[in-house]
């Protein structure tokens, strides 16, 4: 479990993160949503040990994130982050293998490579292997850097949680790619794996999410699950705009619809 407690974070004089406690559970999948400067990304930048110059206390079960020496957190902690920065011509696979650094010092055994071909496996990658990265489709690259976080913490550690945070990553993702992306994360946070994710589509939350956080200027204004906390009048608060919720005939989850 991670537990956030009495979280804010300003810049300056200005506000980002105002009093936020909130608690994400392993085993489930975890979105926090709201409109654009609601300080979603800000928020998970903290509890990823991205930002410390915050007030409040983040907690991975029961251990402190300011105790924890970084190189020990990246064994069991991965982020894949909105825009990652990749300037070398480096093949796919090598991309891949930059999740399993953390796991040696000089040079990766048999396990980090197997690790990794079982990945990009998972991911309808294997095409991909010899590509220079560089060379790839905005949509193409984000799937990469998918694989490179999952072979980051691919394997369960001996005791304790994985913790998986994924900030806004559907972004370059084509429909039938945005659903495969979805369903391989869920899969991945049934097995003693804490899964956040900051979302903008409120449909594809709904499908997919276990537990709905909803930021607005900076505060938690709702949580639950998606039928006990989407309601119309929810919608209208956060994001201003008028919404009917009904329910979806295939997935049997609340579905927004707009206008």
């Amino acid at each position: 479990m991670l537990k956030a407690h009495n979280i804010r974070y300003a810049i300056g004089k200005k506000e980002i993160l105002n009093d936020i406690s909130a608690e994400f559970k392993a085993g489930a999948f975890n979105m926090i949503l709201g409109p654009n400067g609601s300080g979603k990304s800000t928020f998970l930048k903290v509890f990823s040990g991205e930002i410390s110059n915050y007030n409040g206390t983040v907690l991975y079960n029961s251990k402190q994130l300011i105790t924890q020496k970084k190189e020990e957190l990246a064994k069991y902690r991965a982020v894949m982050s909105q825009q990652p920065e990749l300037s070398f011509p480096l093949l796919v696979d090598e991309v891949v293998m930059m999740g399993r650094y953390p796991h040696f010092n000089f040079s990766p055994n048999k396990k980090d490579f197997r690790i990794c071909d079982e990945v990009i496996e998972r991911l309808n990658l294997f095409s991909f292997k010899q590509r220079n990265y560089l060379t790839l489709s905005g949509g193409e690259k984000q799937r990469v850097q998918f694989a490179r976080v999952l072979a980051q913490i691919w394997e369960r550690p001996q005791e304790g949680t994985r913790y998986l945070f994924l900030d806004e990553p559907l972004t370059s993702l084509d429909i039938n790619y945005q659903q495969e992306f979805l369903q391989v994360a869920r899969e991945f946070a049934k097995n003693d794996t804490v899964l956040i994710a900051v979302m903008h589509d409120l449909n594809l939350a709904t499908q997919y999410g276990d537990q709905l956080f909803f930021l607005k200027q900076g505060s938690l204004v709702a949580h639950g699950s998606p039928k006990q906390v989407l309601t119309e009048e929810l919608v209208q608060s956060v994001f201003s705009v008028k919404a009917h919720i009904i329910q979806n005939p295939v997935t049997n989850t609340p579905l927004v619809v707009f206008g």
